[in-house]
């Protein structure tokens, strides 16, 4: 039996439907908003798996090309391995659902939201992170929610919820929200230099928004929810649990407190394999080492908790607010066009920028329209940058960090008005151990600036961390830290990445492990980021604070010039044949604008600037009296035909090739040679005659009587 609920949302119908679509899933909901439809569908596993310490969750966003009536490009035609944005949206999705399983289910669970339909105006992926959550909520899955996501944006200073495609592109704020009825867990976004203050009225509004989302969705659980699948109950216990507590935990507090992230490591590894060898008849079991391993790591979390909120202590002896010592380099590597590595702790990332042309610009094919990209950054984790071994390559964890770290410079980038390059930032993670991908911001800063970019001004970025007492309560203790650790961010209640200038910020994310945070958490964290933010710009700019004088030799060079609209046919010719000629002549490639802006790009000034002078010379009119640098084409017995500007060819009559008597054309000139000519006049006709540059004297007037004799008519 169909069942349906709406919502009006800036004045259009929000409407979520089940029992018509994909009936056989433990949950489906068909949503809709304007002319955007999502269907989102969940399963588990039919059988639990009993002491699964994690969920097994995945989800997987897609997109069909059919939603907007377009068949995929290239050779092949049907919709093929995720494309980087809908992993994007699929970690939207999972950040803020996954904390709200329960690992006691014990089942893989499988989440499918599919964009089947969009107009083009309204953004399908709120409405997938909606349509996921009713998905689950109404199934028979546990699940602590609903969630519910909003995107929010400033545009001409104010914020509008759910924006349309159009606002996007002229916001200054753009975010998007999720969260349940008690508080947000996840924000992701980026801005143009925004206050803490406009970020935190943001969120409120955000969150206004999610509780109506929300009450919906259990509107619709009330009219088709099934009864909930049992968890599952450990029907075991560890043994000498508190012997094993007792035999550990001083042992583990010492260790957990060692100065760096392998001596703490190796420390924690000792204490552990001490304990397994004592306890090792009992740890044969196979579910009691798994109940072993609980504990074990119960007692960290334990340990790096108490110590924060009763001693102020974390397990590398900062206080809350202190940041780890910083090191900046530029001009790492030699033949690249900018390069730098910057080192926060042992967190550290090399990071190289490479100057393009507009032939190297992303090109995104997809349901929203095909658009271009002249900035990107790529993030990359290798293995050993945390001392291990492992498979290398481009998981969703790079694309996330890599498209966070890109949102964060990106509106520091000059425009393509004011800097014609392609620009390309890759940071390549050394080391880890901590927000990788604010070093990335920094690091992308530093190397930026090195390759000469004008940006408008310096980004860094720093990642905050909580702690919290109880459920985060108004009367419960809590300290926010700068500058987290790896540790702190697996074993604390907040990760929150904070990135942008001295004046305001440009990029954010937040996850929240626990039901939300209040605004007072809220406002704390940004304040301290801030702090922190401007500590970090402070180190960077004693290393290097504006843009290199002159961008590499090694990169191209690029020469822009705006012509008339109607000389861009001229320019081009007949199947391309002008400009193909111009790029041979100059070893340059020159691309077209259909404003009229034509960008040359040669190997060297040289080149690219007299590509310029030819492309001025095509673009305007021959002028009467104007000297140019023509080329023979045809030799006929009256005189010859030169190309002043190419498909323009003028005469030079024979009579004008030399100030003494010539008996043939070919004595003076050959066909294919350069030379210089003046244009004498433009006819009525609009031929254009010309005379050699040695037919007139050095002022450039014509002389009558040098040429008197060799007039036709006048020939003996």
């Amino acid at each position: 039996m169909t069942q349906k609920v709406t919502l009006q949302i800036a004045g259009k119908d929000l409407i979520l439907e089940t029992g018509r679509i994909a009936k056989q899933a433990n949950g489906s909901v068909f949503a809709q908003y304007a002319g955007s439809a999502v269907i989102a569908t969940v399963c588990s596993s039919s059988e639990p798996l009993e002491g699964l310490n994690y969920v097994p969750l995945t989800v997987e966003y897609n997109e069909k090309y059919y939603a907007a009536g377009k068949i995929p490009g290239g050779f092949i035609k049907r919709e093929s391995r995720p494309k980087d944005k809908e992993i994007l949206v699929s970690r939207l999705i999972d950040r803020p659902m996954r904390p709200l399983f329960e690992k006691s289910f014990g089942r893989e669970i499988q989440l499918i939201p599919t964009t089947l339909s969009t107009d083009q105006v309204n953004p399908p992926d709120i409405l997938a992170i909606i349509a996921s959550s009713a998905a689950v909520h109404i199934s028979d899955i546990p699940f602590n929610g609903p969630i519910a996501g909003v995107r929010v944006c400033q545009v001409n200073g104010e914020l509008i919820v759910n924006p349309t495609y159009e606002q996007i592109e002229k916001s200054t704020l753009e975010i998007v929200v999720a969260g349940t009825k008690d508080g947000i867990t996840m924000v992701e976004g980026g801005a143009n230099e925004v206050s803490e203050e406009l970020m935190l009225e943001a969120l409120g509004k955000a969150h206004a928004v999610i509780r109506e989302f929300c009450t919906l969705q259990e509107k619709l659980r009330e009219l088709a929810g099934k009864k909930k699948l049992p968890l599952v109950v450990p029907s075991y216990s560890l043994e000498n649990a508190d012997a094993i507590r007792k035999a550990g935990f001083s042992k583990l507090e010492k260790v957990c407190f060692l100065p760096t992230k392998h001596e703490r490591h190796d420390g924690i590894k000792i204490v552990k394999t001490e304990l397994e060898t004592q306890y090792a008849a009992q740890l044969e079991d196979e579910k009691q080492k798994e109940l072993f391993n609980v504990l074990f790591e119960d007692m960290q979390y334990e340990i790096l908790r108490s110590a924060i909120l009763d001693k102020g202590k974390r397990v590398d002896g900062r206080s809350l607010e202190d940041i780890r010592n910083i090191t900046c380099e530029v001009n790492i590597l030699p033949r690249t066009h900018g390069s730098a590595l910057f080192t926060r702790g042992e967190t550290q990332a090399l990071v190289v920028t490479t100057l393009g042309t507009v032939f190297d610009e992303q090109v995104y094919d997809d349901i929203e329209g095909d658009k271009r990209e002249n900035f990107m950054l790529h993030y990359n984790f290798p293995p050993y940058s945390v001392g291990e071994v492992g498979r290398t390559g481009t998981g969703r964890r790079e694309i996330g960090h890599g498209n966070l770290a890109r949102r964060s410079l990106e509106a520091m980038v000059p425009s393509k008005d004011d800097f014609p390059y392609t620009i390309r930032v890759v940071s390549e993670i050394m080391e880890s151990n901590g927000s990788s991908s604010m070093a990335s911001v920094c690091g992308g800063t530093l190397s930026m600036l090195h390759a000469g970019i004008p940006m408008k001004k310096p980004v860094a970025g720093i990642a905050m961390g909580l702690i919290t007492e109880g459920k985060a309560g108004p009367d419960d203790r809590f300290a926010v830290l700068s500058d987290i650790l790896g540790e702190e961010d697996h074993l604390g209640d907040m990760d929150f990445k904070v990135a942008g200038t001295k004046d305001g910020i440009t990029g954010f994310q937040m996850d929240i492990k626990i039901s939300g945070v209040s605004t007072e958490i809220m406002r704390k964290a940004l304040d301290q980021a801030k702090r922190g933010r401007m500590h970090i710009l402070s180190v960077m700019n004693q290393c290097i604070d504006k843009p290199a004088g002159q961008i590499s030799e090694y990169a191209p060079k690029i020469v822009t010039l705006r012509i008339d609209v109607d000389k861009i046919g001229a320019l081009i010719g007949p199947g391309g044949k002008n400009i193909k000629a111009l790029c041979e002549q100059y070893s340059v490639k020159i691309n077209t604008e259909d404003d009229g802006t034509v960008t040359i790009f040669g190997k060297n000034t040289k080149d690219a600037e007299n590509a310029k002078i030819a492309v001025m010379g095509i673009a305007s009119d021959p002028e009467v009296g104007r000297v140019y640098d023509g080329v023979v084409k045809r030799i006929m017995d009256f005189g010859a035909f030169v190309e002043i500007l190419p498909g323009k060819e003028g005469l030079v009559h024979i009579s004008k090739l030399s100030r003494q008597r010539i008996a043939q054309v070919t004595d003076v000139i050959k066909e294919g040679q350069q030379i210089p000519v003046k244009l004498l006049e433009i006819d009525k006709m609009g031929r254009l005659n010309l005379s050699y540059i040695d037919a007139i004297d050095p002022n450039g007037s014509d002389d009558k009587e040098a040429r008197k004799d060799n007039r036709p008519n006048n020939r003996k």
